[in-house]
């Protein structure tokens, strides 16, 4: 039963950069600092991509956006556009 536990883990940890993954995370972010008001909100949580984010973690959401950044919320899309500036 416990045969996959190794698989999860690597799993786990390599799909927390799947675009999916950081999607969920910066609207988390997002959530966070929704009740600030938007422009205190957008820059927080660019401030908070900035610092805590690896540069490999920014460059996939970077990519993301440059899709169509489908799935983030509207106030996580100007902060992190504004980061790529």
């Amino acid at each position: 039963m416990k045969q996959g536990k190794s698989m999860d883990t690597h799993t786990t940890t390599h799909a927390s950069s799947s675009p999916d993954r950081l999607i969920y995370m910066a609207n988390q972010i997002g959530d966070f600092f929704k009740s600030q008001g938007h422009d205190h909100a957008v820059a927080g949580i660019a401030e908070h991509i900035k610092k805590f984010w690896d540069p490999r973690m920014r460059k996939k959401i970077f990519e993301h956006i440059d899709n169509g950044g489908a799935g983030l919320k509207p106030n996580v899309l100007e902060a992190i556009t504004s980061l790529k500036k």
